[in-house]
């Protein structure tokens, strides 16, 4: 359970702050389907994990953003009244903090190019970002997380060819927006 647990944490919390927007909520969500999965599931066959542990994110997204939707209803006047001084309590990127994987393809290549590399990515988040919330979900599963059709829409709990859709959807419209930027990949 716990290699798994380590082999989906990166992904999943990259996942989880595609959708949220939010580092904070990002890495409380990411722990809460790694608990629940722990708790729930830890003696289901290790063929299974992926699925189960791909439902019980998405199912937290969205309990985070119902539970969002209900704080926002009653505490909006209150918060109103709160002065911001403007100041950033972003610190740094998790993923930072990771060690690098010695067995990276990538680890021998010259610092030019991990930086284009960086820079590449960085524009390939935030165009991800953009997108509509399904889409997203959608090109992650099938291209994140390497699932296929069957099982991404099992995870998302629709048909296979709104998976397809919602993949061809997110692929065309990155290609554009990347094509703008002059990336052609």
């Amino acid at each position: 359970m716990a290699d798994f647990l380590g082999q989906v944490e990166r992904r999943a919390f990259k996942h989880a702050q595609f959708a949220t927007h939010d580092t904070q909520a990002a890495l409380d969500i990411v722990q809460d389907a790694m608990l629940k999965l722990s708790e729930k599931y830890s003696q289901r066959p290790l063929e299974e994990l992926p699925m189960l542990f791909q439902r019980i994110l998405q199912n937290t997204i969205k309990d985070f953003f119902r539970r969002l939707k209900v704080r926002t209803l009653w505490t909006t006047p209150i918060s109103s009244l709160i002065l911001h001084n403007g100041e950033s309590d972003d610190l740094q990127d998790p993923l930072e903090s990771f060690s690098a994987d010695e067995s990276n393809a990538f680890s021998n290549d010259s610092p030019d190019k991990h930086l284009e590399r960086s820079k590449l990515i960085e524009k390939i988040e935030e165009c991800l970002k953009k997108l509509p919330a399904r889409q997203r979900e959608a090109f992650l599963l099938r291209y994140w997380e390497e699932l296929d059709v069957s099982a991404a829409a099992k995870a998302m709990g629709c048909s296979e060819g709104s998976v397809k859709t919602h993949c061809s959807r997110a692929t065309h419209w990155l290609a554009e927006e990347l094509k703008k930027e002059g990336i052609t990949l």
